[in-house]
């Protein structure tokens, strides 16, 4: 059961799927231009972001995409994965709560001033730790995909220590500028929120276009992040058993 609980809090493969649903039209698009294409595109990206989605671009679609996995990438795996190994399923599921909540209402409006600013800053506190881990590792699985991929893990590097801390989350400029750096994409500008605009550092060079292939190449770097993240936590988990043990 508690195996099962802490399968249940990761989160790689339905990020995985969910951008893939975005990928695909996208992809599409390109070939038929048929607006129906982009729609599905604007359609399939509104379901794992909150910003508003129903005239973006193209361009701006593959932003929004990689942005919520690269993001997501710790809040998804690599968090719930290391408070797991911390402390179980109950951990894990305390922390998957907290993140949860911090969706929901951890708003800067009247209607969540209390409940909302309590949840944002123990979300804040409970990603400290695990968006630094995560960004670090995206840096090495760069290093691991290599250029032939299109992955530059220098870059990675370059853009995380100059823009991490461009964002205004405190946590989720780390996995971002290390994803931004590693295919070569600008992140960040402008996102609309009910119509409201809200105006963001950009993060990253652009190297190259932000199109479906560049969606694609996030998902690869948020796969081996994930694999990376748990083979260094099952390393740790052992060595720390086998010391007890001694």
């Amino acid at each position: 059961v508690n195996l099962w609980l802490i399968s249940a809090s990761l989160a790689a493969k339905s990020l995985g799927d969910a951008a893939t649903q975005v990928l695909q039209p996208l992809a599409v698009y390109r070939q038929s231009g048929e607006p129906g294409d982009l729609e599905r595109a604007r359609s399939a990206l509104g379901q794992i972001v909150g910003r508003d989605t129903a005239d973006l671009s193209p361009p701006e679609i593959a932003r929004g995409a990689v942005e919520t996995v690269a993001e997501n990438t710790s809040d998804g795996f690599v968090a719930p994965f290391l408070y797991a190994l911390l402390g179980g399923a109950p951990l894990a599921l305390a922390y998957k709560a907290v993140n949860t909540l911090d969706s929901m209402v951890g708003y800067r409006n009247q209607r969540y001033l209390y409940f909302g600013w309590a949840s944002a800053r123990i979300d804040d506190l409970t990603n400290w730790i695990p968006a630094r881990l995560t960004a670090l590792l995206m840096v090495a699985s760069a290093f691991w995909l290599g250029r032939r991929r299109g992955f530059d893990w220098r870059a990675a590097w370059s853009c995380l220590r100059r823009d991490a801390a461009r964002h205004p989350s405190p946590n989720s400029g780390w996995p971002e500028s290390a994803a931004a750096g590693a295919l070569g994409a600008r992140l960040g500008g402008t996102n609309y929120y009910s119509g409201v605009p809200s105006h963001r550092p950009v993060i990253g060079d652009p190297v190259r276009d932000l199109g479906p292939e560049a969606i694609a190449r996030v998902i690869q770097l948020m796969y081996l992040t994930s694999v990376l993240a748990a083979a260094l936590g099952t390393v740790a988990g052992l060595a720390l058993v086998a010391g007890r043990g001694g």
